[in-house]
């Protein structure tokens, strides 16, 4: 560093004077140089290391877990109960209870009438006579209540009224098995057959699972003795698979009537688990959900004899619309608000083969701010490696799901109609939807001569192109705070998984690409959780098929709900919540 002084002063054109002063003030200068460098010269060599490591470090800060939390208690038979849980004797009376409920069939349908008109409903009566049967002591010590004479309310009521209850959820309904497809079923849909590790069955997984290990839980606790200081709910509605209007819907109103809005403390429900990426487990409560509108369109357009028919017909009309639709997909995107940033950060602290393309791409990515937005890199980037099931977490979904259209064969259709279902990205909102919709449907109106009535309350009309929005529409969920500095909801549903499934799991922020039954709820907390807390390791973290073929679930992953619940209801009975 030394020989930068005299070159300074050798810069000085030969025979140019220069006073004694000048030539202090450049030694001056060269002389401070020298020692700032000095001086800050190990720290720029640590801090080109931090540089590197940025994203890291800024991820560990993001992503802190909480140590295991366990509840200490002197009663006794709260610890055999806990002990009780990991013996062949539970194991064994749970497989029954749960294969039991799987044997009812309580499908719900698309074109289910009102409670107390549709007789379809009315196989809930024997799902309630079996609960009944199966935990009586629920039935007998808490207050039981029916509300649109499906849904299940059991309340048990804390000592002290001061802390807010916690709600435990679930969905009574499942979905529906097509005739077509139940030769295709390894065992029966209904049989809730077990074959020594999975039970098997429509419901298995979706989720009879979580409402039976809750109901569990607490029925062993009532048999322990234990008294609660804070209340504790379960809501359970009737009919989630086909949007929960008549379950969910009326069952929120009447504990908002009761408890009012931000009255209670914490809900969980029934959602995301577990999932092994790149070398790590993660555990992925959702703490947001995506929007929902289905969209309905409708061609009216003229009729006729086929035999001399018009260039093009409602159904082609409609075909085009369809085409056009699918040719243009939503952008992948994350906004600065989505819970994938915060799985990313986790990811990159703590998972091992976290690819360096991501974690360059974290560091330096920046919401879209405008319209016409630049592709999001980073989100590409994922979407890429994660295939679809992590790029409809980034990204509003559109499918095409059900078109009606013409009555006969030698007649001309005069009427089609199109349904497209979309799940709404965050940072989406249903307008976002509408908007998209109408800038593609208003050049095929203009074609083909036809009004176009865009989201204007117009179903229909003849010689149209009619666009609506459905009654479930819905905007996304809040985000549930994720912070687990303090004593938090969430830092107790993160310390009660790393309790139950050791500290190697990393539990971070998910959120559900469908809807559950907490949509009704988001006035009553911030702090919503859909979150299903069993894991089998064997099973990679899968949902067990829900929705399709071969639904299953496996015994360890019933078990670990089981005692998953046992701890999180009473480390959140003792919680000082902030």
């Amino acid at each position: 560093m030394e020989k930068s002084l005299p070159l300074a002063v050798q810069s000085v054109p030969a025979g140019r004077p220069h006073s004694n002063n000048a030539l202090r003030r450049i030694l001056s200068v060269g002389l401070l140089l020298t020692l700032t460098i000095y001086l800050i010269w190990p720290y720029l060599l640590a801090n080109e290391d931090q540089s590197r490591s940025f994203g890291r470090e800024v991820s560990k800060a993001a992503c802190k877990q909480p140590d295991a939390l366990f509840p200490a208690t002197d009663n006794q038979a709260l610890e055999l109960m806990w002990e009780h849980l990991s013996t062949e004797s539970f194991r064994n009376a749970s497989i029954v209870r749960h294969s039991g409920a799987v044997k009812i069939d309580t499908s719900s349908f698309d074109d289910m009438g009102p409670v107390g008109e549709d007789k379809r409903w009315d196989v809930l009566y024997a799902f309630h006579d079996y609960l009944a049967s199966t935990f009586p002591r629920m039935h007998e010590d808490l207050k039981v209540e029916k509300v649109n004479t499906f849904g299940l309310l059991y309340t048990w009521q804390g000592s002290d009224e001061s802390l807010k209850p916690l709600v435990l959820m679930a969905h009574q309904d499942v979905v529906p098995v097509p005739a077509s497809t139940v030769d295709a079923w390894t065992h029966p849909p209904f049989s809730g057959h077990y074959d020594g590790r999975y039970i098997w069955g429509r419901g298995s997984s979706d989720c009879k699972n979580q409402l039976i290990a809750e109901m569990e839980v607490i029925e062993m606790l009532l048999t322990a003795g234990f008294e609660p200081k804070r209340t504790i709910i379960m809501s359970y509605g009737f009919d989630e698979e086909i949007s929960g209007r008549q379950g969910a819907g009326h069952l929120s109103k009447f504990l908002i009537e009761r408890y009012g809005e931000n009255s209670v403390a914490a809900i969980v429900d029934e959602g995301a688990g577990f999932s092994e990426q790149w070398g790590q487990v993660f555990a992925l409560p959702g703490v947001a959900e995506k929007g929902y509108s289905d969209v309905s369109i409708i061609v009216r357009y003229n009729g006729g004899h086929s035999s001399i028919p018009t260039d093009h017909t409602s159904i082609g009309i409609a075909s085009e619309l369809i085409a056009k639709i699918e040719s243009m997909q939503y952008p992948t995107y994350l906004a600065e608000q989505s819970p994938m940033l915060g799985l990313m950060q986790c990811a990159a602290s703590h998972a091992p083969a976290f690819p360096k393309k991501l974690k360059k791409l974290l560091h330096k990515h920046s919401p879209p701010k405008s319209c016409k937005r630049k592709p999001d890199e980073l989100a590409v980037a994922l979407a890429e490696i994660g295939g679809r099931p992590a790029r409809y977490l980034m990204q509003t979904s559109q499918a095409v799901d059900v078109i009606t259209g013409g009555v006969k064969v030698n007649a001309l259709p005069e009427r089609t109609q199109v349904t497209v279902n979309h799940r709404i990205n965050i940072g989406d909102t249903p307008s976002t939807v509408w908007h998209h919709l109408t800038r593609l449907a208003k050049p095929l109106a203009e074609k083909y001569n036809l009004t176009l009535h865009a989201f204007d309350g117009t179903k229909e009309a003849p010689l149209s192109i009619s666009l609506s929005g459905s009654e479930t529409t819905l905007k996304t969920a809040p985000i549930t705070p994720t912070s687990v500095e303090g004593i938090t909801p969430y830092s107790i549903l993160a310390a009660t998984t790393r309790a139950i499934y050791g500290e190697q799991v990393v539990v971070a922020p998910g959120m559900m690409t469908g809807n559950t039954d907490t949509r009704y709820y988001w006035p009553m907390t911030r702090h919503i959780f859909r979150f299903g807390p069993g894991y089998d390791p064997m099973d990679g973290g899968g949902l067990g098929n829900i929705h399709t073929v071969d639904e299953k679930v496996s015994v360890v992953n019933h078990v670990g709900m089981v005692k998953w619940f046992t701890l999180f209801v009473r480390n959140m009975d003792v919680a000082e919540l902030e």
